[in-house]
């Protein structure tokens, strides 16, 4: 039983100690005319973990993936914001703000993907930077729509955004959350995801020129048939 209960777990996200972001993670820029948010590991509430405090800025806090999801589908972690992005809207460019996400990147086979998607991609690479990837799951701190609220990017429909949480209500504690990343997959894009290649983290608040803390903590991998660890 304990052989099998660590099988089913992979962590992706746990600190042991405060300071700078060890590796492998590190700070990815999206684009190049906001400042990057400022990320370090930071007791909080009694727990170690990633803080993100954005002032108009954005930038992600990014690790590399090699994570089975047909073994291992369901992400876990906790977070916590000190409130959700007063300003924010999901469904525009100028509201595309959270006072936290977790973001899931893939990479698709070259065959499994349209000669337009191909295209689209090759365009948002050059104004962004070759950090965009082939498909990506956003799971959002939302500070108005209802949880479960499931919509393409405003800024690319490679994006699937997804809230996890919503409102101010749970805003200055620690929440847990679990997403079925396969199934979200399969809802947003259809058919098996591809490689999981990178995890990512974000406090955003370039589009409305705002301010927001946030924080992220024991990110792990679990099968479906299995708790979270935490």
């Amino acid at each position: 039983m304990i052989v099998a209960l660590l099988i089913a777990q992979a962590w992706v996200g746990q600190f042991r100690a405060e300071g700078p972001p060890p590796a492998p993670w590190r700070v990815v820029r999206i684009g190049k005319k906001a400042p990057p948010t400022r990320y370090r590991i930071a007791r909080i509430d009694g727990m170690i973990a990633i803080e993100g405090v954005a002032e108009k800025s954005m930038a992600l806090l990014a690790r590399p993936l090699a994570i089975d999801l047909r073994a291992t589908p369901v992400l876990c972690w906790r977070w916590r914001i000190d409130a959700p992005v007063a300003a924010a809207d999901l469904r525009r460019k100028k509201g595309d703000d959270y006072a936290a996400r977790v973001y899931v990147a893939f990479d698709i086979p070259d065959k499994a993907l349209s000669g337009g998607t191909k295209f689209k991609l090759g365009i948002a690479r050059r104004l962004f930077g070759a950090a965009v990837p082939d498909a990506a799951l956003n799971y959002v701190w939302d500070n108005r729509n209802p949880v479960g609220t499931a919509l393409k990017s405003a800024y690319t429909d490679r994006a699937q955004l997804i809230v996890a949480e919503t409102g101010g209500g749970r805003a200055g504690q620690w929440v847990s959350e679990r997403a079925d990343v396969a199934a979200d997959f399969a809802r947003a894009f259809g058919g098996v995801p591809g490689a999981a290649r990178q995890l990512a983290v974000a406090v955003d608040t370039d589009n409305t020129a705002s301010s927001a803390r946030g924080a992220f903590a024991d990110l792990h991998f679990v099968a479906r048939s299995q708790r979270c660890a935490v």
